[in-house]
């Protein structure tokens, strides 16, 4: 079966829609699948193409067995609104411009957000007269909204109109939360009921074994309890919190904080961070996936944080899976979906989002208690285990393509 899948983001790049196209395109590969995947230049966070990456207007490479094409786009940082919104709008230029060089394929599938990136797939499906698969990894314009993002002006019911529109126009509709359902089946006239495939982690890379190596001693972690926060630091996270629990627990000598990724917010956590003269905070700019493993097996308890909104309680950040796979205690501060899923598997602890004296009385906890940081850890494991695993996940995704691409009966 031939799989065009667009996606703005992809390896070398190593946020979480990277990491779930690229790990089910190399599933579906592997199991001797023709997958292409059509997206940029890999530049983010910082705007600027990768080593060995120039910006194009058209390149394809392979990796693990997937054909990549790359298209020329304007390159922006993950900061401000404005060029950001020209790089997501480029892409579907550059999708538009390329239409007669991109293949045929039994199915399209593309994922959103960014938002105009769900929107190119629909186009290409429509040009290439292929179905149309349409995963939905967040509620946008909503999301947007709930971190002040964008107004809910005529420009939000402008996006609201184009989000109908395109849940009504795909052959099936993917989200990565059941919790999104209720909102998409209001939201468009669909032809099928939304399907579920959830995100998982990639257990043969996030293995749960410990690192030998120096990382702490180069990053001054030796003999603490590290509390660490790896992704995205952005709008939607409010690491302020992190940083007021790390004002609260300072006296704590055993206690300190990793914090490694980067994002709208980081100069700002930075500066705050060094104004409140936090020595028990370490901060790491992004950092390549290959270096996943080795962070998180330095780390005692994983921190997973959001802003406090009702929106966020259909979220389930992809990063608990990799902290539970490598058996890693989680405090999470995101009610709803994903906090289900934390007491489901009684891998974790859950706090009020936004309120730094509780997650600073759980760390003050789970730093004495290295018994429940074991327990918690190895439940996670087991959970992730038997419910998240990538592959099985990928394939249960392949099940829904093909009865997509399957062809429809005469009449």
């Amino acid at each position: 079966m031939r799989i065009l899948f667009l996606s703005h983001y992809y390896p070398p790049e190593s946020n979480a829609p990277a990491n779930r196209v690229s790990e089910l395109a190399g599933e579906w590969a592997a199991l001797g699948h023709d997958v292409t995947v059509v997206t940029c230049t890999p530049s983010h966070p910082g705007g600027r193409p990768y080593p060995g990456y120039g910006n194009p207007l058209l390149y394809t490479e392979t990796l693990d067995g997937v054909e990549v094409i790359r298209l020329g786009t304007f390159l922006a940082a993950n900061q401000g609104t404005i060029r950001r919104s020209l790089n997501y709008l480029s892409f579907l230029a550059a999708v538009v411009l390329n239409l007669p060089r991109l293949p045929k394929a039994d199915v399209v599938i593309s994922t959103s957000p960014q938002f105009f990136a769900g929107l190119s797939g629909a186009i290409v499906a429509k040009a290439k007269r292929s179905p149309f698969i349409l995963e939905i990894r967040d509620i946008w314009p909503e999301s947007a909204s709930a971190v002040a993002a964008l107004k809910k002006g005529l420009a939000f019911r402008v996006l609201e109109t184009i989000e109908a529109w395109a849940y009504g126009v795909a052959d099936q509709v993917v989200a990565v939360s059941p919790a999104f359902v209720e909102h998409i089946s209001k939201r468009g006239k669909l032809r099928r009921p939304v399907a579920i495939v959830e995100n998982g982690v990639n257990l043969n890379l996030f293995d749960g074994q410990t690192q030998e190596n120096d990382f702490r001693a180069r990053h001054g972690l030796e003999g603490k309890i590290v509390f660490g926060y790896v992704g995205t630091h952005g709008m939607a996270h409010n690491l302020e919190t992190l940083l007021r629990a790390a004002e609260l627990t300072r006296d704590d000598p055993e206690i300190a904080y990793l914090m490694a990724g980067s994002g709208a917010q980081r100069s700002k956590l930075v500066a705050l961070r060094d104004e409140l003269g936090l020595t028990n905070v370490v901060m790491l700019d992004h950092q390549p996936r290959s270096e996943m493993p080795t962070i998180w097996s330095n780390t005692d308890v994983s921190l997973v944080l959001l802003r406090r909104s009702p929106l966020f309680h259909r979220v389930i950040p992809s990063k608990m899976f990799e902290a539970m796979a490598m058996s890693r205690p989680i405090i999470l501060a995101v009610d709803g979906q994903a906090r289900a899923i934390l007491e489901a598997g009684d891998c974790g602890i859950f706090v009020e989002p936004e309120d730094p004296e509780a997650l600073a009385t759980t760390v003050r906890r789970l730093s004495a208690d290295i018994g429940l940081r074991s327990r918690l850890g190895a439940n996670g494991k087991s959970f992730v285990r038997a419910n998240y695993n990538r592959r099985v996940l990928a394939e249960r995704y392949l099940r829904i393509i093909e009865s997509v691409a399957a062809p429809r009966p005469a009449g």
